[in-house]
């Protein structure tokens, strides 16, 4: 009996309607022809995909192959879902390009197929999924349920007769319904090997700190390549009381998930003005919620780029609750009215769906802060968790009762400082806000540091040290108006750190942040970045450890965590730190470069030069490819690179020309420039102690007396 392997291009959205019904045609047969193969692969990996249904016709089984089947129309559609469900295997194609990629039809291919697979007994035996390449197991991003079955490993598509003769048996209909055939790969002799599949996603995060101060801000979204299904159970299905702990009905539902008890995460709420413009505001005030629940004892919050992650995204909470390790999640949604402001949220339980918790709420929005308080008391009594004495001062410490004023904030809380302009726009929106309301701490603390980022982007070198000097008396302020606010000890500290190398200083500040909110990934990362900068690196990996729990999501803490392993010369975590960070949709800009550094930790040159002239190729990279090009005797690339920084930076990157030649075996060049940076007081200078670039010189009475004029606390 032949069988089909049904395959499809993505080619785009076309609307073709023509070419979909011609294709509709062509692939009708697939259902006809009864049990059947679907082979789903994004466009990139075509060639490897027509490789493997190549292997697959040679063992007797009929490929259907159309390349030139374009997407168009519900037709399309239609017939795509009419095959995933009736064919007998899917087979899915992971590879580089589908973690990439957080769109694309074989999402939605996959989708369907894990739905149906919960829908047949033999699930096991009807999800194969196939790599191509090398992404790592544990980091790939597909569906939990691809997770539970085991994958083989085809290289570039290259496909043994072994495998192809188990797809055809499996195929068979005395083999169709033995799951046992298809979770044992290795049953067949010189098939590829099988690899299972235990675990969930590793991470990291830092930033070489030449433009300093916001190094450490959380402010990219990661965007992930899942479905939003139904939020809420089935109306037969019967919701735990209100104030029933979050993780007392998992058990019940799944064995191999088992969160914190309190812990939740704070998804956006959605936008109901109608208007897209005025997603700064609901978006605000989810992460202001978020950092309220901060302060609360005995929970355990997901920071905010991991849960704004799902954001426009049709996750299932199951789905949100496993990639965050949380066992409750808030959502809800915002509809503004000039002063008025009516908020719906609602808490479920992140395993089985159920309700734990709703209200609407319609206030004045002079009354938010003590509608946050409101939000924050009633969740923390539905995860039966404990609110701190004095909670609710907290949670309202530093705002605003001033509408207009809170507006201005959210609006600057919302730009990305991608150029002057922008920079100085968004400094302007702080500068409303606190015109309307002059005792607005957090208006203050954000003011401050953008400012001081702002200083080490865009003003000339001689200008920098006072605009951060400026900076610094504007937290300073907001620390004399809110002495317990988080945002404005953290402000202070990266200030004092990374701006104007006050070590001392900046660690008692750094210290005062993480008591306040221990909770805080922001804190925590903030920490761990300054720590490994003095050699403290047994806290420095607890914190950056205990900020990717808490961010899982956000490859700028898996960035973090790989630079303090960087710092600690452990070069060979620190390079599997940052490549997780470089894979997926939101990877991180500094992880290549960094990558880098830790290759040329370890001595291998050629591996250093393919990481760091990987785009997008930051001063991180330059400096990377600059003393790898050296090491590999390529004279001329490595001065070329060189001569390229200077003449894009001038003495900005005085610290990196140091890190350069120090390499190049130049040392009197080398502490000309390190001399010209601590005058400059370049922030690079916080890692002077650290910098396994600087080792040539370690040994110099030169760079000792500038290590001890630093001050560096014990």
């Amino acid at each position: 009996m032949n069988r089909t392997c049904k395959i499809h291009r993505r080619l785009g959205h076309s609307a073709d309607k023509r070419n979909a019904n011609r294709s509709d045609a062509r692939v009708g047969n697939l259902t006809a022809t009864g049990k059947a193969v679907f082979l789903s692969y994004a466009s990139e990996d075509a060639q490897a995909a027509e490789t493997i249904c190549a292997a697959l016709r040679s063992a007797g089984v009929e490929v259907w192959f159309d390349k030139s089947a374009l997407r168009g129309g519900d037709e399309w559609d239609a017939a795509i879902r009419q095959h995933i469900k009736a064919c007998s295997l899917f087979l899915p194609v992971i590879s580089r390009n589908t973690q990439a990629r957080v769109e694309g039809y074989f999402r939605l291919e996959w989708k369907l197929a894990v739905d149906r697979s919960h829908l047949i007994a033999a699930d096991h035996a009807f999800l194969l999924p196939i790599v191509i390449d090398d992404t790592p197991d544990a980091t790939a991003r597909v569906p939990d349920r691809f997770r539970e079955v085991q994958w083989t490993r085809l290289p570039g598509g290259q496909t043994s007769p072994a495998f192809a003769q188990r797809v055809a048996r499996l195929l068979n209909p005395q083999a169709a319904g033995n799951a046992e055939a298809a979770a044992t790969p290795a049953a067949d002799a010189g098939a590829p090997a099988a690899t299972p599949l235990t675990g969930t996603a590793r991470s990291t995060r830092p930033k070489v700190a030449l433009y300093g101060v916001l190094a450490l801000a959380v402010l990219a979204l990661g965007i992930l390549g899942v479905y939003r299904g139904a939020l809420s159970p089935s109306p037969e299905a019967t919701a735990p009381a209100a104030g029933a702990d979050a993780s007392a009905t998992q058990g019940a539902t799944t064995s191999d998930f088992n969160p914190p008890p309190h812990s939740i995460a704070v998804l956006p709420f959605v936008n109901m003005s109608g208007d897209p413009k005025q997603d700064y505001f609901s978006d605000g005030l989810s992460e202001e919620l978020l950092n309220s629940l901060v302060t609360v004892r005995d929970l355990q919050v997901a920071a905010r780029t991991s849960s704004f992650s799902f954001k426009g995204t049709n996750a299932k909470l199951a789905n949100i609750g496993k990639e965050l390790n949380v066992g409750a999640i808030l959502e809800g949604s915002v509809r503004k009215d000039g002063n008025h402001v009516r908020i719906t949220a609602q808490l479920s339980n992140a395993i089985t769906g159920f309700n734990l918790w709703s209200q609407t709420y319609d206030r004045d929005l002079k009354n938010i802060l003590a509608l946050q308080t409101e939000i924050a008391t009633a969740v923390t009594k539905a995860l039966k968790a404990t609110l701190l004495i004095g909670a609710a001062a907290a949670i309202e410490r530093g705002g605003t009762s001033n509408p207009q004023a809170l507006d201005a904030y959210l609006r600057g809380e919302s730009m990305v400082m991608s150029s002057r302009e922008a920079g100085l726009a968004r400094i302007a929106t702080y500068d409303e806000a606190l015109r309307l309301d002059p005792s607005f701490a957090k208006a203050y603390a954000r003011k401050a540091l953008a400012l001081a980022s702002f200083a080490g982007s865009y003003e000339p070198a001689d200008r920098t040290r006072l605009v951060v000097e400026q900076a610094l008396e504007i937290a300073r302020k907001a620390v004399q108006l809110a002495p317990d606010l988080v945002d404005a000890h953290l402000a202070v500290a990266r200030i004092l750190a990374d701006g104007l190398l006050d070590f001392k200083d900046g660690k008692t500040e750094f210290e005062r942040a993480l008591a306040l909110a221990p909770g805080d990934a922001r804190a925590l990362s903030a920490t761990a970045y300054f720590l490994s900068g003095i050699r403290d690196f047994d806290a420095a990996l607890a914190n950056a450890r205990t900020a990717v729990t808490l961010d899982p999501v956000n490859s700028h803490a898996y960035v973090n965590l790989g630079f303090v392993f960087l710092r600690a010369r452990r070069y060979a975590e620190a390079v599997d730190a940052f490549s997780h960070a470089r894979s997926g949709a939101n990877a991180d800009p500094w992880a290549s470069g960094l990558q880098g550094f830790a290759y040329i930790g370890l001595g291998q040159w050629e591996s250093a030069v393919r990481s760091c002239s990987a785009p997008p190729v930051s001063f991180v990279s330059q400096v990377c490819m600059a003393v790898s090009y050296d090491k590999l005797a390529r004279t001329a690339e490595a001065q070329a690179t060189l001569q390229q920084m200077q003449a894009q930076a001038g003495d900005s990157m005085a610290y990196q020309y140091a890190e350069v030649l120090a390499q190049w075996g130049d040392i009197p060049g080398a502490l000309k420039w390190l001399e010209t940076a601590y005058r400059l007081k370049d922030p690079g200078l916080v890692w002077i102690k650290t910098d396994l670039m600087l080792d040539p010189l370690l040994k110099d009475a030169r760079y000792e007396a500038i290590v001890s004029k630093l001050n560096f606390p014990n």
